[in-house]
């Protein structure tokens, strides 16, 4: 059984694919979804606008979009089952413009049949980008589903691989 959780403080943002609505309670980012993809949610009764940590996680998308930042630090919780838990935090061992298959998040949970599991806890991930959902791909290395749409997944992968070739070319030069 999930755990509750209280949303306490909603938010959009802009970002180069589009807006994105941020959920805070209490003092940890519960959701970050692309603006009228399938799994945000309608959050009648919150309170709209801002507050410290959705500032936050606004400048810290900001760095990640611009190339500045590779990693997130904002305070998330993961709420969901036991097993999606388990999956959404073996997504954040993936790094930053790297990508890992269904399998091979099954076999690191120790779960070595459960690729589609894993497929199905990741297309409920409460927090895209930073909960990088985005770098699994099928097993031939294809882009399978994306709740933000594979434009989406794909923007993002390119964007990742762009930063960290520009890394590797300052730091050889």
């Amino acid at each position: 059984m999930p755990e509750p959780v209280t949303p306490s403080h909603a938010g959009d943002i802009e970002t180069p694919l589009g807006r994105v609505v941020v959920v805070t309670a209490e003092d940890a980012l519960v959701g970050l979804w692309f603006a009228g993809s399938m799994g945000a949610p309608l959050l009648p009764g919150l309170t709209e606008g801002t507050d410290e940590l959705i500032e936050l996680v606004g400048r810290q998308l900001d760095e990640y979009f611009s190339g500045a930042r590779t990693g997130f630090d904002v305070p998330i919780r993961l709420t969901g089952t036991p097993f999606q838990r388990e999956v959404w935090s073996a997504l954040l061992t993936i790094p930053h413009a790297r990508t890992s298959t269904y399998g091979a998040i099954a076999r690191r949970i120790g779960r070595p049949s459960a690729a589609r599991a894993v497929g199905a806890a990741n297309g409920q991930n409460p927090i895209s980008i930073i909960v990088p959902c985005h770098r699994l791909v099928g097993s031939d290395g294809a882009l399978t589903g994306y709740g933000g749409g594979l434009d989406r997944k794909a923007w993002l992968l390119d964007h990742e691989r762009g930063v960290a070739a520009t890394s590797a070319a300052a730091i050889s030069a």
